[in-house]
């Protein structure tokens, strides 16, 4: 199966939009939804990167997501993410672990260790889904901040997205988009809307130019990893504008 740009950015429209609809429906959805992004990395970090090994980074990649996503949702009192490095340690560990079991004489070192790491880090952004989920004025800054996201990948589809002055336009429709959802939020004020959704298309602007010229992005294991990806990493981000704007 052969996937395309635009498949690819409907599945990271359709991923935010299931964070959005996981947020409003209650605390114990949102970490099932940040678990689903974890798994899609997991599956497809290898193919993606070209890593010369699959099995390790896969495991690697989904037990340092989960467990964070884990450790966010049980932890109690702030911050919410202050186990999350002892996670990213245990998650190098990991690594490395999986790299010694590895045979055929190690090739490529650097570059599968690096990458399984990688790959671990953006699993573990995951978590800070949960974690604005859980802040003050949580759930309406993760729907509203999904929404920037679910705009800016539909918009990347199109082709005027395609180069800096379309893709900046989509960062600009992102914001516009997330003003609007926190409008009718009574929780945030529409400047941390726009500040969110400024945010998303950012990430999603800039994951497509990075992305857009893997070859590996054909495949279907690659191209959902790649879906999941600005998802992903936009958990963090969100988390950090949650902190910075609203306190």
């Amino acid at each position: 199966m052969v996937v395309t740009l635009t498949s690819r950015a409907v599945t990271t429209a359709v991923l935010s939009a299931v964070v959005a609809v996981a947020a409003s429906l209650g605390t114990l959805y949102l970490p099932a939804a940040a678990g689903l992004l974890v798994l899609l990395l997991a599956v497809g970090w290898s193919p993606l990167l070209r890593l010369p090994s699959r099995g390790g980074p896969a495991l690697v990649v989904a037990l340092t997501g989960l467990g964070a996503v884990g450790v966010a949702w049980v932890t109690g009192g702030e911050p919410i993410l202050r186990h999350l490095p002892l996670v990213i340690a245990m998650g190098l560990v990991l690594a490395f672990v999986a790299e010694m079991l590895r045979g055929g004489g190690r090739l490529r070192l650097v570059e599968s260790v690096s990458g399984t790491i990688t790959g671990a880090v953006v699993a573990v952004a995951c978590a800070a889904w949960v974690a604005a989920g859980r802040s003050e004025a949580g759930e309406a800054l993760v729907v509203t901040s999904a929404v920037g996201l679910t705009v800016a990948s539909g918009l990347s589809a199109l082709r005027f997205a395609g180069g800096w002055a379309g893709s900046l336009v989509g960062v600009v429709l992102a914001g516009a988009a997330g003003a609007g959802a926190a409008a009718i939020v009574p929780e945030i004020e529409p400047l941390t809307g726009l500040v969110a959704g400024l945010v998303g298309g950012l990430v999603v602007a800039a994951l497509r130019l990075l992305f857009e010229r893997q070859p590996t992005l054909a495949r279907r294991r690659a191209g959902l990893a790649a879906a999941a990806a600005p998802v992903a990493v936009g958990g963090i981000l969100v988390f950090a504008v949650g902190r910075v704007v609203l306190g």
